[in-house]
C-alpha cells in the first residue's frame, strides 16, 4: 500500500496547486503527463522487450488470452446489469454504455456526450476515472487476494497505458504483455461497443 499512497499524495498534491493556481499554465499548454506517460511506457517497453520470458507467456497462451478481455466484457458489462437494477432512475443501455467505456474515459465521454447529453457523458467520465484511479491505489491489496490478473481486469482499456507500470510492477512481467494485449483490444472496442448499445 506504500506506493499506492505515494501516487495518491502526487494526486492530491496536483489538485491542490491546480485549484490554487500555485503553478504557471505551462503545464496545462503543453500536457506534460502525456510526455511523462510516453516515457513511462517507454521504460516498461525495454523491461517486457529485454525479458523473452515474458513473450514465451504470450507465445503459449496462444487463443486463451482472448479470455482475458473477454471476461472482463462480460465482467463489465454482468455488473453494469445488476447497477442498473439498483439506479431505478437510468436507463439499462445508458449504464451499459457508460461501463463499455472500460475506463478509456477520454473517447467513451465524447461519444456518450453526443448522443445522450452531457450529464451521461459526464457521469461516464467520472466513472472511468475512478476505474483508473482505483486501479492505481489498489493493486497491490488487487493482486495478493484476488491474484496477478485481477489488476488488469480493474484497469480496463488503461491497463495497456497509464496502469500498465504498476500493474508490471506487482503483477509481474509476465502479465505485462497479457495487460497490454488486453488494453489494447478493450481500446479498440470502446468506439464500436459504446455507440452501438446506444443505438438499442
Amino acid at each position: 500500500m506504500k506506493n499506492s499512497l505515494i501516487i495518491l499524495c502526487f494526486f492530491a498534491a496536483g489538485i491542490l496547486l491546480g485549484i490554487f493556481d500555485i503553478l504557471p499554465d505551462l503545464p496545462e499548454k503543453h500536457d506534460i503527463s502525456m510526455y511523462v506517460l510516453y516515457f513511462l511506457m517507454f521504460l516498461v517497453g525495454i523491461s517486457i522487450g529485454g525479458d523473452s520470458h515474458a513473450w514465451d507467456v504470450l507465445r503459449k497462451a496462444n487463443v486463451k488470452i482472448f479470455l482475458v478481455p473477454g471476461g472482463i466484457i462480460a465482467g463489465s458489462l454482468g455488473g453494469a446489469l445488476i447497477a442498473a437494477l439498483i439506479l431505478k432512475g437510468m436507463a439499462v443501455k445508458d449504464v451499459l454504455a457508460v461501463s463499455a467505456g472500460f475506463g478509456y474515459y477520454s473517447l467513451s465521454s465524447l461519444y456518450i456526450s453526443s448522443i445522450r447529453g452531457e450529464m451521461l457523458g459526464t457521469i461516464a467520465l467520472l466513472s472511468n476515472i475512478m476505474r483508473e484511479i482505483f486501479t492505481l491505489l489498489m493493486t497491490p491489496l488487487l493482486v495478493k487476494f484476488t491474484g496477478p490478473l485481477s489488476p488488469i481486469a480493474s484497469g480496463g482499456a488503461t491497463s495497456m497505458d497509464t496502469t500498465l507500470p504498476i500493474i508490471t510492477m506487482y503483477s509481474g512481467r509476465d502479465f505485462a504483455v497479457i495487460s497490454l494485449f488486453s488494453g489494447i483490444v478493450l481500446t479498440v472496442l470502446v468506439p464500436f461497443l459504446v455507440p452501438l448499445i446506444l443505438s438499442f
